[in-house]
């Protein structure tokens, strides 16, 4: 039986690395010819193929990056479907960076006015404590 490091040993090697990387470059280019039959298999075989080329070409992951940098949404998709622990740790900081600069919910304006057109005012949604009056007791009305 071959021990882990056996195993990990051999993939780190050069030629391992290389036969992989041409590997996943074929199931790349085998992609269309798989994509016309029934079924979802073509995205599968793609990637596959991207997982292969990307882990063991450095020179697939810089263009990988530079694509990523040049199309983020598709890069964000492609993370996503690889499953990178980047994408998990980009789109916790993306998110958290929304929420900075997002206004409080009291200054957003109100966007679901029923008939903007006809006149009516609509009550804000939550008034800030400067636009609440204070109450006056029931017996302490002003003399006139």
């Amino acid at each position: 039986m071959i021990s882990r490091e056996a195993l990990r040993d051999f993939f780190d090697s050069r030629p391992a690395r290389l036969s992989l990387f041409i590997l996943g470059i074929l199931l790349m280019v085998l992609t269309p010819f798989v994509a016309i039959l029934p079924g979802p298999g073509g995205i599968f075989v793609f990637g596959a193929g991207l997982a292969l080329t990307l882990r063991n070409s450095d020179w697939a992951k810089r263009r990988y990056v530079h694509f990523k940098r040049w199309q983020p949404r598709a890069g964000r998709w492609a993370d996503w479907g690889l499953r990178r622990g980047s994408h998990l740790r980009r789109e916790a900081r993306r998110k958290a960076d929304e929420r900075a600069d997002a206004p409080p919910p009291h200054e957003v304006e109100r966007m679901d006015d029923p008939l903007p057109s006809t006149g009516f005012d609509v009550a804000p949604v939550d008034p800030t404590p400067g636009e609440l009056a204070p109450a006056t007791p029931p017996g302490s009305e002003p003399k006139r």
